[in-house]
């Protein structure tokens, strides 16, 4: 087990501290080492994408239906019990449908043609209650979200996660640096810098479809998820004592 002295356990708790404050002088030989600590967990949340896409032949009439598919998917989302802070607007838009004649055997063509307009408005809702999503998506399809952009799935408490993460990582680090000092014949005197690094928060699952508004009840799996530290440790080496 490597001997910490009191100053460098302080030194390693904060890790952010620039790795000049513990710089070694040019000859001294070290020993840098990386290792990954990984944590599994299932998932507690799903951040779905959803939202209505209506289109009508005057932009009046497609945002007057598509407000009220709308009106009605937030209805059924809070009869469900999700709270107003977990739902949020994440796009409105309205477009223009366009025809486009075919080219003519001349090689002209007439300009395109609006014959209509679409109107697309969607939210990003969270759902803390994974077990209630399959039923709660079939729910707001049916009553008129008709456009579900993707799912995603995550844990919510990620930070203490990371710290077991990083207590895994460091334990790595301290048996691998034994094991390089036992063969290499060489003993490990001090750490002299640990950072860390890496992506703290791993790829998160995802499905994405198009959904009719008359499918089954949604199925899907949320799986694990790793969450990984990285953490760089140098040491301080000098030849074992013979």
């Amino acid at each position: 087990m490597i001997a910490f002295s009191r100053p460098l356990l302080v030194a390693a708790g904060l890790a952010l501290l620039p790795v000049t404050a513990f710089a070694a002088d040019p000859a001294t030989a070290t020993l840098t080492l990386t290792a990954d600590g990984v944590v599994s967990a299932a998932p507690d949340t799903a951040i779905v994408s959803l939202g209505v896409v209506q289109e009508a032949d005057t932009a009046d009439k497609a945002l007057t239906a598509n407000n009220a598919a709308m009106q009605k998917t937030l209805a059924a989302l809070k009869e469900a019990g999700v709270a107003d802070k977990d739902i949020a607007t994440s796009s409105f838009t309205i477009d223009p449908v366009m025809v486009y004649p075919p080219q003519k055997d001349d090689g002209t063509q007439d300009p395109p043609k609006i014959t209509g307009y679409r109107v697309s408005n969607a939210v990003t809702v969270k759902l803390r209650d994974i077990a209630k999503a399959g039923g709660l998506l079939d729910k707001v399809i049916r009553v008129g979200a008709n456009d579900v952009r993707g799912i995603s799935f995550t844990v919510n408490d990620q930070d203490s996660l990371m710290d077991e993460a990083r207590v895994d990582a460091m334990k790595t680090l301290e048996t691998r640096a034994e094991l390089y000092a036992k063969t290499g014949g060489f003993t490990l005197k001090r750490v002299l810098a640990v950072s860390e690094g890496g992506q703290p928060t791993p790829p998160m699952p995802m499905m994405m479809a198009k959904m009719a508004p008359q499918s089954d009840a949604v199925p899907f799996m949320a799986g694990e998820q790793d969450i990984r530290a990285t953490v760089n440790m140098t040491w301080e080496i000098e030849p074992a004592a013979k």
